[in-house]
């Protein structure tokens, strides 16, 4: 796949698809996946005639590490920079999870670079300091494989796990093929993450879309979010984490009606 490379060196793989003339709309993946994990959502937006960019966040996927510790601010003018590179001027944004975080630091940071945002799964603030440490040090002594069933089991649901086993593994297999020094740089980025007053600054058009069983973002955090941001939309979907896979129908539904309002 093509790259671009960033101010700070960093290689950002990216694959762009739809037609040239159509809208854009920018899919940033979660902490621990890659640009794949947009896949089910890809045939919709291209028969509705969408521009499809989709990108691995720095350290992950077919990116570069980043050379230094980073805050959300860096994955925001990731996105900026890709745009930047591929001539788009604006585009919608969607984000989940630490995607999602991204999209919140765009809103509040480059609005005019920016049409509409969905932050799905995702908080203005996640977590305290010593759960994303924990997470860290974890990684850093035994390697992605010692985090994987405890993601995999905030991820989804118990129900889905067994329904959809092909699926879950297919998320585990690139959650087990990031890097590791790449998932610790962003947990740190997340862990120093609080965007909870910024967002009350955010003037675009927004749908929060939170999940039921959502243990890692609960659906509390997101109702938060699009109560602290003015006019947002929210939805909840019945699914854990990844609520753009475990709910893939009712997840695509939302997203493509709230771009064509």
């Amino acid at each position: 796949m093509p790259s671009i490379v960033t101010d700070d060196g960093v290689s950002l793989n990216y694959r762009l698809d739809g037609p040239e003339a159509a809208p854009v709309l920018v899919l940033s993946n979660s902490l621990g996946t890659d640009l794949a994990m947009w896949d089910a959502q890809m045939p919709a937006l291209m028969a509705a005639g969408h521009r499809v960019l989709r990108y691995d966040t720095r350290g992950h996927g077919g990116s570069g590490l980043s050379p230094a510790a980073y805050q959300v601010d860096r994955l925001g003018r990731d996105v900026l920079v890709l745009m930047d590179g591929l001539g788009i001027a604006r585009a919608a944004f969607c984000g989940l999870s630490m995607g999602g975080m991204t999209g919140m630091w765009l809103g509040v940071h480059a609005p005019a670079r920016f049409s509409r945002l969905v932050l799905c799964n995702t908080a203005a603030k996640i977590g305290t300091p010593d759960v994303w440490n924990g997470r860290i040090a974890t990684v850093e002594a035994g390697g992605m494989e010692a985090i994987v069933a405890g993601v995999i089991q905030r991820w989804f649901t118990e129900g889905f796990v067994a329904a959809q086993p092909q699926a879950v593994e297919r998320i585990a297999a690139m959650l087990r093929a990031t890097a590791p020094a790449g998932y610790c740089a962003a947990c740190a980025a997340v862990r120093d993450m609080d965007q909870r007053a910024a967002i009350a600054g955010i003037r675009l058009p927004v749908l929060v879309i939170a999940g039921s069983h959502d243990l890692a973002t609960p659906a509390a955090d997101g109702r938060a979010a699009a109560d602290s941001i003015p006019g947002a939309r929210y939805v909840e979907l019945p699914a854990a984490h990844l609520s753009n896979i475990e709910c893939e129908t009712a997840f695509t539904l939302a997203l493509l009606g709230f771009l064509k309002a």
